[in-house]
């Protein structure tokens, strides 16, 4: 029993007390209890635990510096779930690469051991959060469907994204900007033509047909699909037609109202939003937050940006605090198919958030999964 708390319900903030029992919550009341085994959260918020649909964190763990391979999976899935419940997540889709966009084959050697690491640590219990699969799709890799075979009809995939990195596609348009991106990797100017013309000719030869038939094979199996970097109307529409409900970080204003005349829900990067602005150029999180065009935010490469994103837009933004919570709990459970979470509700999981707040800013004071304290 959580009590003196404001809790951030569907429909506004209260002082309340919340009930928990065999993982569920059992009741949600107005008012202090004063019964002797009653929890005084000393009005701090309670929160619904936060839901990830898209963050690169495992990779940072699993490949820690350039070329660099961590060798022990399994413990570097412990070291990311770690950081992601002391950031109020309590579910996570891991974002997990399939096929390359750039000459190296780093991400492709982590692919089956990422995988592998997560199911193990679910499957002995040392998970912290409730964790699931997303699998990043290059469409233009000549072996995608490949590399994703093995994992087509996992039990743990929640979400495909169909990605498309080539130079002129998407968030590379401005081919100069990518060319500078290559020198800055390394490579001898002399050599980036090549590169750049041999990743044009892949996108040509398979990237249509490569995202029609994963974009089938989710349809057939009711797996959520995102696009990734929308910048025009035409993108919106293709993704659409492959019936794509959720578009993952679009890139221009543009994009993001055909998104929303679309129906799509609307992700943005919380680092965006938290940073004011897009590290490489793109429209601004919060303009779009401003106009009502944006639906839901992702932690992307900072876990602990998903709550700080979600308080900003209530207290820079003015968008009242349920609605703003709702951006990273009920719409993304909602828009996966997660009903059994999302929000502090009887009868829902009891995934809850303490927070509190120092120098303006939130702060994890404890984690619920479940009814289980993790953090």
């Amino acid at each position: 029993m959580l009590t003196n708390a404001r809790i951030v319900g569907a429909d506004g903030v209260f002082t309340g007390t919340l009930v928990v029992r065999r993982g569920r919550i059992a009741a949600v009341d107005d008012g202090r209890s004063h019964l002797a085994g009653a929890v005084d959260l000393d009005g701090d918020h309670l929160v619904p635990g936060l839901v990830e649909l898209h963050t690169d964190n495992l990779e940072r763990h699993l490949m820690p510096r350039p070329g660099v391979v961590w060798p022990a999976p399994l413990t570097a899935v412990l070291a990311h779930d770690a950081q992601i419940v002391a950031a109020g997540i309590t579910t996570v889709l891991d974002a997990v690469c399939v096929g390359e966009h750039r000459d190296g084959g780093g991400r492709r050697a982590i692919l089956d051991a990422s995988v592998e690491a997560i199911r193990t640590a679910r499957d002995e219990g040392l998970l912290r959060a409730d964790h699931a699969l997303h699998l990043r799709c290059e469409v233009a890799d000549p072996d995608v469907l490949d590399l994703f075979a093995p994992f087509a009809d996992d039990p743990l995939l929640r979400l495909v994204s169909l990605m498309d990195h080539t130079p002129g596609q998407r968030q590379w348009t401005d081919l100069t900007v990518y060319r500078r991106l290559l020198v800055a990797e390394g490579w001898a100017e002399a050599e980036v033509p090549r590169l750049v013309a041999g990743r044009v000719e892949a996108q040509a030869r398979f990237g249509a047909a490569h995202r029609l038939a994963l974009a089938a094979h989710c349809r057939r199996r009711g797996i959520a699909m995102a696009s990734h970097d929308d910048a025009t109307p035409e993108h919106v529409a293709e993704a659409v037609a492959d019936g794509i409900r959720i578009a993952e970080f679009p890139t221009t204003r543009t994009a993001a109202e055909a998104a929303h005349r679309a129906g799509l829900c609307v992700v943005m990067g919380a680092p965006n939003l938290v940073r004011g602005g897009s590290h490489s150029g793109n429209v601004a999180a919060a303009d779009l937050a401003a106009a009502g065009l944006l639906d839901a935010l992702s932690s992307d490469y900072v876990p602990g940006s998903l709550l700080e994103a979600a308080f900003r837009l209530h207290t820079a933004l003015g968008h009242p605090l349920h609605r703003a919570l709702a951006t990273v709990s009920a719409i993304p459970a909602a828009v996966l198919g997660l009903d059994d979470r999302g929000s502090l509700a009887p009868g829902l999981r009891a995934d809850v958030v303490r927070v509190g707040s120092v120098r303006g800013h939130p702060l994890v004071r404890a984690v619920w999964c479940a009814g289980e304290r993790r953090a």
